[in-house]
């Protein structure tokens, strides 16, 4: 049961991403991959690469960065960028769900957007059906497929993975606002990871984040 109820739990935190996805475009602006110009004194330097802002500075507690090729960092770089775009969708889409904001109507012949908003957000991913799951995980797994397969890649070279539903065009944008753009994407991205692990703590471990204790929607 424990183990079907942790996959359950996690397929549940990449689906609440679609609602959110569209209206989230603005945020995911394009970074170029960084090449071996980072390496300082043996070390990777992370001062001039976007997320490395004040109060806390450039964010590698492990020193991942220092871990492998160019290739290696890149492809730690694109995980940090997806789980940090799916911990905020994930994290704003348990929000909502807890907060018993649903859509109108059914979502199928036997269960109502309002039936669903009043369960927990992790029992209402269990009653959704069969097929919707599909459907979703399928959308899930087409957008990553279509951000692998974009032109040069990013562990060669290439662009990091950006929104595909819709696609947004940053080319205008000045590099000053990107730069603002990318920090805010990132540190926004590593508190809601923090945020949605501390969800999950919640709903597993009773008792384990005293400020959530009490809450209807853990």
């Amino acid at each position: 049961y424990n183990t079907n109820y942790y996959i359950n739990a996690n397929i549940k935190m990449k689906s609440v991403l679609f609602l959110a996805l569209a209206g989230s475009a603005a945020a995911f602006a394009p970074v170029t991959t960084p090449k071996a110009s980072f390496a300082l004194n043996g070390e990777t330097d992370l001062t001039g690469m976007p997320g490395a802002t004040a109060p806390v500075g450039p964010f590698d507690p492990l020193n991942l960065a220092d871990w492998g090729s160019d290739e290696t960092f890149a492809w730690f770089r694109a995980a940090e960028l997806k789980h940090s775009r799916v911990a905020m969708l994930a994290t704003t889409g348990y929000i909502v769900q807890g907060s018993g904001i649903h859509f109108p109507g059914m979502l199928s012949s036997d269960a109502s957007f309002e039936s669903l908003s009043s369960m927990k957000p992790l029992d209402s991913w269990n009653a959704v059906p069969d097929e919707g799951k599909a459907q979703i995980l399928g959308t899930i797994f087409i957008a990553e497929l279509i951000t692998e397969s974009k032109g040069v890649h990013y562990t060669k070279g290439g662009s990091l993975p950006t929104i595909v539903f819709p696609p947004v065009d940053f080319s205008g944008v000045d590099a000053a606002t990107l730069k603002k753009k990318q920090d805010a994407e990132l540190n926004n991205g590593r508190l809601a990871m923090i945020a949605i692990m501390s969800f999950f703590a919640a709903v597993s471990i009773p008792g384990s984040v005293p400020a959530l204790v009490g809450n209807a929607a853990f």
